[in-house]
C-alpha cells in the first residue's frame, strides 16, 4: 500500500468520523453510525482509495461490526433480483461487442445521417443513446469514442464529437431499465418496498420523449457555430455475418417476449415471468448450442462483478436506511418541502438530484435518496412512484463535470475535452434536462404512476 492510497483511505475515515459527529445534533447514535459509514463509503469510491469492487463489500464487514444490520440481512441485498437482470443483460452486451454487432449498428445509423459535422454530432448522440439502452453507457463509450478522434483533424469538432458519444450515452442511458444502474436500484427498491414496478416496455414508452427531447437539445447546442461543410468519412460496407444474426435473432425474440410479458391493463395481464429470470435465461443461452457465442473460460473477465457488488452495496444502504429509521428521520426534516406546490417540490428534489451526482456516485446518492423520498411521500401522500421516479432519472443526467459519470471522464480521458468546456456545455444541459423532466413527469408520467 503506497503513500497516497493511506492518504485516501485517511481521508474518507477522517470524513466519515466528522459525518458522524455532526450527525449526533440531529440523529441517533446508530443512525449517526451509519451517516459515517455512507460519507466514508462514498468518498473511498470517489478518490478511489480502495478498488471499487472492495469498497462495495466493505458493507457487509462494518454494517454487523457497528450494529447497523445483521450479516445475513447485509448479504441478501448482494442477491437481489435486480442484479441478475443486470447480469443478463450484460451477457447479452458482451454477445453484441464479441460480435462486432455494435458496429454494425454504428456504421447504419451513422449513414442515415447528413455528412456534416452538425449530421455527424446529431448520429454520434443518437448511436451511442441507442447502443446504451441495451449496453452500459461506459462500455458504449468507450467503443465509439475513438470514432469522434479519427473522424476529423479539427480539434475543436473532435471535442464536440466525443461530448456528443459521452452525452449520449447518458441520455439513451434512461431509456431501459437496464440501461444504467439507478434505474436497476429504483426497480430493486420498489420490490422490496412491495410497490407495482414498472414493466419494461411501459418505462421505455415513458421515458422516450424525453430522450428524444434530450438527444435534439444536446446535438443542436454541440453543433451550434460549427463549419458545417461535408466531411469525408468511411464506412463499413461488411455484411452481417451469421453469428451477428443469431445476437440479432436472440434480441429480436427477447423483445417479442417482454412484449408479450409485459401486462397491458386492463386488456392483458402479461404472461406473468420475473424479467430478471427471463434476461438471464436469454443470457444463459449464448453459451449453449445453436448460439454457442459465449465461452466461461474465455469471457468470464467481461462480466461487471465490481458493478454487481456496487449494486448490492446500493441495496444494502437503502436497506439500513429503512431499518435504522434514518430514511423517517431524514423526511421528517424534509416534510418543511411539502407545503411547497407540488411542482416546486418537484423541481426542487429534480435540481437537488442532478447537481449532487455531479460530485458523487450516482448508484449511491439513489440508493440514500429513494428510500428518503419514499418516507416523505408515504407521510404527505405525495405520488410515490412520480417522485421516485423523477429522482433515479435526475441522478443519470450530470453533465459537467467529469466524476459525475464514467461516460463524461472517458471524453475527458481521449485528450480533447477539458474541463471548462465540460462546465460550459454541461450547465446547460442540467437545467435543461431538470426542466424536460419536471414538465415530461407533470405532464405525461402522471397518466402512468
Amino acid at each position: 500500500m503506497n503513500h497516497e492510497q493511506i492518504k485516501k483511505i485517511g481521508v474518507a475515515v477522517g470524513i466519515g468520523v466528522a459525518v458522524y459527529l455532526l450527525a449526533l445534533s440531529l440523529f441517533a447514535s446508530t443512525q449517526s453510525i451509519l451517516l459515517g459509514v455512507i460519507a466514508s463509503l462514498v468518498v473511498l469510491w470517489t478518490n478511489e482509495g480502495l478498488d471499487l469492487a472492495i469498497v462495495s463489500l466493505l458493507p457487509i464487514v462494518l454494517f454487523p461490526a457497528f450494529g447497523i444490520l445483521e450479516t445475513k440481512a447485509v448479504t441478501a441485498n448482494y442477491a437481489n433480483p435486480i442484479i441478475f437482470l443486470f447480469l443478463g443483460g450484460f451477457l447479452l452486451a458482451i454477445a453484441v461487442e464479441k460480435t462486432k454487432l455494435h458496429t454494425y449498428i454504428a456504421d447504419k445509423m451513422l449513414s442515415i445521417f447528413p455528412n456534416t459535422p452538425r449530421g455527424i454530432i446529431f448520429s454520434l448522440a443518437i448511436t451511442s443513446g441507442v447502443l446504451s439502452s441495451i449496453l452500459s453507457n461506459t462500455t458504449t463509450t468507450l467503443l465509439l469514442i475513438s470514432i469522434a478522434l479519427f473522424i476529423t483533424e479539427n480539434v475543436k469538432l473532435k471535442l464536440r464529437f466525443a461530448l456528443a458519444i459521452a452525452y449520449g450515452a447518458s441520455v439513451g442511458g434512461i431509456i431501459t431499465p437496464i440501461g444504467t444502474p439507478p434505474n436497476l436500484i429504483l426497480l430493486g427498491i420498489m420490490n422490496e418496498k412491495g410497490m407495482e414496478t414498472i414493466p419494461f416496455f411501459q418505462w421505455i414508452y415513458m421515458v422516450l420523449p424525453l430522450a428524444l427531447a434530450m438527444f435534439v437539445v444536446v446535438s443542436y447546442v454541440l453543433s451550434l457555430g460549427v463549419d458545417n461543410k461535408p466531411l469525408k468519412r468511411e464506412i463499413d460496407k461488411n455484411e452481417i455475418d451469421a453469428n451477428q444474426k443469431n445476437v440479432l435473432y436472440l434480441l429480436g425474440g427477447l423483445v417479442l417476449l417482454l412484449l408479450v410479458n409485459a401486462p397491458i391493463k386492463p386488456y392483458w395481464d402479461g404472461l406473468g415471468l420475473n424479467e430478471a429470470g427471463i434476461l438471464l435465461g436469454v443470457g444463459m443461452l449464448l453459451f449453449m448450442p445453436p448460439f454457442g457465442i459465449l465461452k466461461w473460460m474465455d469471457d468470464k473477465d467481461k462480466i461487471p462483478f465490481r458493478i454487481m457488488f456496487l449494486f448490492g452495496a446500493g441495496f444494502s444502504i437503502a436497506k439500513a436506511f429503512s431499518a435504522t429509521g434514518l430514511a423517517d428521520e431524514v423526511a421528517s426534516y424534509l416534510i418543511v418541502l411539502t407545503q411547497l406546490p407540488p411542482l416546486i417540490l418537484l423541481l426542487s428534489i429534480a435540481a437537488l438530484i442532478t447537481f449532487t451526482t455531479e460530485v458523487t456516485s450516482n448508484t449511491a446518492l439513489i440508493s440514500i435518496m429513494l428510500p428518503v423520498i419514499y418516507s416523505v411521500a408515504e407521510q404527505t401522500g405525495i405520488n410515490t412512484t412520480l417522485f421516485m421516479m423523477v429522482a433515479t432519472i435526475c441522478a443519470s443526467y450530470a453533465f459537467m463535470l467529469p466524476i459525475a459519470t464514467p461516460p463524461n471522464a472517458i471524453a475527458m480521458s481521449s485528450g480533447v475535452v477539458n474541463v471548462k468546456d465540460m462546465m460550459r456545455y454541461g450547465v446547460i444541459f442540467n437545467l435543461a434536462g431538470i426542466l424536460l423532466i419536471v414538465i415530461i413527469a407533470e405532464t405525461f408520467w402522471k397518466l402512468f404512476l
